[in-house]
This record gives structure tokens, sequence and C-alpha cells, in this order.
């Protein structure tokens, strides 16, 4: 009776996170991968098991653009953003004082105070053809005549990368903090210097909040519709512009499910992926 007892009660924990899920994750999913086999006789939906949306995405060269476009502004944040997060965490981590770092770490994440909108159209004003950027640089002589930065794939990434390095900051240095400084005295101690010492012992052992806040940014960037559109323009379209213009001026919700199905198919193998990495890491 008191393992009956037990048992209903655990359902009863987790039944509210599992009737949560079910409404808003599986029951979504269902009816959009169902939306995604359906069609569009005029301005009729005709429900059915029909391909002709994935062979419309497999033909059609703008929607592989959009797609290809949105993987490689995708991976080039994850990757700049690593490469500036790692060592901002790491001097949070080993050079700021213990008492001054948690305001380090504010300072830090202060960017996500601000309203998304706003960071973008700010970083629009920064780079805009009489901004500050282009100003300073026709000012101290390294440019005749303002460039383009605005509504390029340049600033698409700059704030992107603006957002996301606080996001792989708080990661990496939640790793960072953890690791006794046993491990560099002993790398130390058996002959290495300092770049083995990060090579072969800090960078290993860090590569799980390296791992999980690429993930997070990858997810994130991938998805991410207001930073393309503001600073991107339509110069070149992601797929959550192309899924958006399928949505708001075609009324296409069959393309646009295929694509968000789509869209999910690329982010369930990024995971898949790093979490495959990460438990041959750990063997």
């Amino acid at each position: 009776m008191t393992g009956a007892r037990s048992g209903a009660a655990g359902w009863g924990f987790v039944a509210p996170a599992l009737l949560w899920t079910l409404a808003f994750f599986i029951v979504p999913f269902v009816v959009m991968g169902a939306m995604s086999l359906a069609t569009l006789d005029g301005r009729t939906l005709v429900w059915g098991l029909h391909p002709d949306n994935y062979v419309e995405l497999a033909t059609r060269a703008y929607l592989w653009r959009a797609i290809i476009v949105s993987l490689e502004i995708t991976l080039t944040v994850t990757i700049v953003s690593v490469l500036l997060a790692y060592p901002l965490a790491a001097i949070i981590a080993f050079r700021v004082p213990p008492r001054w770092q948690r305001l380090a770490l504010l300072l830090a994440i202060l960017p996500f105070w601000t309203s998304y909108v706003v960071r973008s159209y700010a970083w629009l004003l920064v780079l805009a053809q009489e901004g500050i950027v282009n100003r300073a640089l026709t000012g101290i002589g390294l440019l005749d005549d303002p460039v383009r930065l605005a509504n390029t794939r340049f600033a698409t990434v700059t704030g992107f990368v603006h957002f996301f390095v606080m996001l792989l900051t708080l990661t990496i240095y939640a790793n960072l903090v953890q690791l006794s400084p046993n491990y560099r005295r002993a790398a130390m101690d058996l002959g290495a210097n300092a770049f083995q010492t990060f090579r072969h012992v800090i960078l290993p052992l860090t590569l799980p909040g390296i791992v999980t806040g690429a993930f997070l940014t990858f997810v994130l960037c991938i998805g991410d519709y207001v930073t393309p559109q503001i600073l991107g323009g339509n110069t070149e379209l992601t797929v959550p512009q192309v899924i958006m213009v399928q949505l708001g001026r075609r009324a296409n919700f069959p393309l646009a499910s295929a694509l968000a199905i789509v869209l999910m198919g690329i982010v369930t193998l990024a995971y898949l992926g790093c979490a495959r990495w990460l438990r041959l890491d750990r063997i």
C-alpha cells in the first residue's frame, strides 16, 4: 500500500510537467508535422500525406540557399563567440581576484538587461553609413569614404556575437572556477609549459562547458528572426525569415511547417553530435 501511495505521489509531482510538455511541445509538433504534409488548393488547406513541400524544399534554390546561409551564419557566430568567450572567462576565473569576480560577471552580463530588439537597433546605428564605426575610420584616415557595414552578414554576425559571447562566458566560467589549482601545479611539476598545461589539462576538463555553451548558441542563433531581419535586412534570407515570409505574405502554412521541421532536424543532429562527443570525451 505504501508503495502504491508513493507511486501515486510521484506521478502527482511529475504530471504537471508531463501535461505541460504534451500541451506545448508534443501536440504542436505533431500538428506541425501533419501540416508539413498537407497542401494548398488555392486558399484551401488539404490534409493528407503529400511530400510536395519537401520536394519543393529539395528543388527550390532560394530555399536551399536560406538553409545554407543560416548554417554559415550560425557556425561563424558559434566559433567566433567561443574564441572570444574563452579568454574572457579565463581572465575572470584566473586573473580577477575572487572578491571582484561577481562584479566582473555582472558587467559581462549587462547586455542581457537590454531588450533584444533595442540591442539590434543600437548595432544598426553603430554600423550605419554615418555611424560611429565609419566616422571613426574616416576620421583617422583609414578610409576615404564610408563603407557599407549595416544590412550585411557582417552586421548580423556582429549582433549575434555581442549577445552570445556573454552566454558562453558564463558556461565556460562555471567550468573554469571548479578546476582545482592542483591540476596546473601537477602539470608544471611534470615539466609542462603553460601552453601544454592548457592543451592537455585545462581544455579537456572545460570541454563540457564549451560544448554546452556552443550548443545553446547554435540553437538560439539558427532559430533567430529578429537580428537577421534588423541587421541583415533582406540581402540574405535565413530560414526563420523565409518561414515568416511564407506565413505573413503567402499564408503557405504547409511549406512553413516543412521548413520548421527541417530546422528542428538540424538542431536535433547538432544535439546528437554534441551529446555523442561529450560521452566519448568522458570515456
